[in-house]
């Protein structure tokens, strides 16, 4: 009998584990009969949801199936590859990277048949940048991912182009803008569908990462954006998102500029800046707290040197 509670207590306890080891589950939303966005977690990384964090799609083609963004790591890839399997039976034939970070493109490695695309500058920055998402995901998990590797684009389509092609019999336009939340960033506009695939360049209820961005050409990208006939708009972070919503990121981002450039002009530092902003509607976002203080320094830092 003895011996029978230690086995169970054994099992329970790695039940237990694989439990809490386990990553998150995303939200499929459909948008329309052939796209499906899998909503990651709003969080930041953490060892609790593995890095699991980014918003992927899946596109069904004619021919076959296009992923955009794999995620941070071979495990949360071959999570996404399960779901993808459950909403269609035809292969993933691409790949699609919205920009270089990890939590984006780490994953590609469960997609081995697929041909990689992205903007050129997405490629050379995953291959300066990729072991640094590497040490950051074992850092964030306290182990090793030994079949996490950085696999760039076969592909790329180069700074400031619109690119109009069919892959897998739909029609797609890639948009590589100046700069914006990287300099390596590439949007997917889908004429037919009316829905744009934005990576970070748009987040939805969630504080944006300022970390690697150009300010000044992201809200000018986000300007051009509203350019478009949009019925849908998946982001890089959070909830399916309107172009009203795109609208409302716009303006915040542009009256956050507007009011760090007028602190410099003043020549009040960093600090005497923060306390005179207005982050009312910032503060209505998630990860306010992790991203804000960061944000405001690389806002500052930026605009300085461009009014040096």
């Amino acid at each position: 009998m003895q011996r029978f509670f230690s086995i169970l207590i054994g099992l329970m306890l790695t039940a237990s584990i694989a439990s809490a080891a386990s990553i998150p589950e995303p939200r499929v939303a459909k948008v329309n009969d052939r796209i499906y966005a899998l909503l990651g977690p709003m969080e930041m990384p953490t060892k609790k949801n593995q890095g699991y964090m980014v918003n992927s799609v899946l596109l069904i083609g004619d021919t076959g199936a296009i992923v955009i963004d794999t995620g941070l790591s071979d495990e949360i890839g071959t999570m996404l590859a399960g779901h993808f399997a459950k909403l269609t039976d035809k292969p993933i034939k691409y790949v699609i990277n919205t920009h270089h970070h990890g939590d984006h493109t780490l994953g590609n490695a469960a997609f081995p048949a697929a041909k990689f695309l992205s903007s050129e500058l997405c490629r050379q920055l995953m291959l300066e940048d990729g072991p640094t998402w590497i040490s950051i995901l074992e850092s964030i998990n306290e182990r090793k991912f030994p079949n996490t590797r950085v696999i760039p684009a076969d592909t790329t389509y180069p700074k400031k182009s619109r690119t109009e092609l069919t892959l897998a019999g739909i029609k797609l336009v890639f948009w590589v803008p100046e700069a914006a939340h990287t300099i390596g960033d590439m949007m997917i506009w889908l004429p037919d569908d009316q829905v744009l695939l934005s990576g970070d360049v748009l987040v939805n209820q969630v504080a944006p990462s300022f970390r690697d961005a150009k300010l000044k050409e992201w809200i000018n990208t986000l300007g051009e954006v509203q350019n478009l006939p949009i019925k849908t708009i998946v982001p890089g972070h959070g909830p399916l998102m309107s172009k009203q919503e795109a609208a409302a990121m716009h303006q915040r981002m542009l009256s956050l500029y507007d009011g760090i450039a007028a602190g410099v002009k003043a020549g009040l530092t960093d600090s005497e800046i923060r306390q005179k902003l207005d982050l009312t509607e910032w503060k209505k976002l998630h990860n306010f707290d992790e991203q804000m203080g960061n944000n405001i320094n690389k806002a500052y830092l930026e605009i300085e040197a461009d009014n040096f």
